[in-house]
């Protein structure tokens, strides 16, 4: 096992943070979303180490910038399961030699976790990292610089529940996301079966007190809404869904929406392989493309707070993709990250 070290100190984490941004709810249409996007990637940034781990693929990155540090957190997978890494870095360039810091020896622990979240809950002071294990989990530390100081897990519901068991058909029930306005924290799952979930409980109680999930979006066609989804808000009572689909070509990308609740209704915004929100036919590659894939990933936020606040211009996001020649079981396919930025949409 590798030794974990605090690569930061909570001082330069406190910094960092921002007030969430008000929220009042209004019956107009989202204002100033683009309609279509474009994109360039990175060649490969960060894969897994040569560790002795045997780490087959590095997935689901949850990312965060704070003075200028970005803080990462993925999911390890290989073929006997799952579990979380941390690192950080300064520069994308150097992504890729950022020491590795293993969760499983944090009281976080060992076994079935993956598909991160990371955010600040302000009215408590603490960092949350939200995952599935299985459940609905969530683990908090005061200071996201410190890999060991994340608790054990605790749930948001006591088992699956009924209306997932009753949808989620031959899908998995995956990819909690977290997002609060000034009054609710509101949590999203989907279940590979074309159904995105949403729960809510107030921001006092938070993280108890979850309702029993409703369907907020479906679609007959469980491969075009499948996972991964991320909740933003954009604005005054404005709000950006992406999520991925498996394309006709059996590639990945993701599609998006926009809302003036987080409870929805949404109404689509690049939301199909022809104008989508990320896919290959939006993205230009440097050098030889490394992926058709647009999988799991986030927006890269420098409001670290519950609200997830970012601007609809100079985005950044940070994916996982799959060199098109890989092939094997789904637990052991070689997942890397890379990074793309919006062109042509300045702030």
């Amino acid at each position: 096992m590798r030794a974990v070290t605090v690569l930061l100190t909570w001082c330069a984490v406190a910094t960092g943070l921002r007030l969430p941004v008000a929220e009042t709810v209004s019956p107009r249409q989202v204002a100033s979303a683009p309609k279509s996007f474009r994109w360039k990637s990175t060649e490969v940034l960060v894969g897994p180490k040569d560790d002795g781990r045997g780490i087959a693929g590095i997935k689901d990155p949850s990312v965060v910038e704070i003075n200028g540090t970005y803080h990462v957190f993925a999911s390890t997978a290989k073929e006997a399961g799952y579990n979380l890494v941390y690192f950080n870095f300064t520069d994308f360039e150097k992504a890729g030699s950022a020491t590795f810091s293993y969760l499983d020896q944090a009281p976080l622990g060992t076994g079935y976790r993956a598909a991160p979240q990371v955010f600040y809950f302000t009215p408590q002071k603490l960092w949350y990292l939200v995952y599935q294990n299985g459940n609905a989990a969530y683990s908090t530390n005061p200071n996201i610089g410190d890999p060991l100081g994340w608790t054990a897990p605790k749930t948001f519901y006591s088992g699956m529940p009924s209306i997932v068991s009753e949808n989620i058909g031959e899908g998995y029930w995956v990819d909690m996301w977290v997002i609060c306005d000034t009054k609710t924290c509101h949590l999203f799952s989907s279940d590979d079966n074309g159904h995105l979930y949403r729960s809510e409980t107030s921001i006092e109680e938070f993280p108890n007190g979850m309702s029993q999930p409703v369907i907020d979006l479906k679609d007959s066609n469980r491969f075009e809404l499948f996972e991964a989804a991320c909740v933003y808000t954009i604005g005054d009572a404005q709000y950006l869904l992406l999520i991925e689909a498996i394309g006709s070509d059996e590639h990945r990308y993701f599609r998006s929406w926009t809302s003036t609740s987080i409870a929805g209704p949404w109404e689509p915004l690049a939301a199909t392989e022809a104008n989508p929100f990320a896919r290959a036919n939006n993205v230009e590659f440097e050098g030889t493309p490394w992926t058709k894939s647009i999988s799991h990933g986030e927006v890269i936020r420098d409001q670290t707070d519950q609200t997830l606040t970012i601007k609809l211009c100079d985005l950044r996001f940070l994916y996982q993709g799959l060199s098109p020649e890989a092939g094997g079981s789904y637990n052991g396919l070689p997942w890397r990250l890379g990074l793309l930025t919006q062109q042509d949409a300045e702030c």
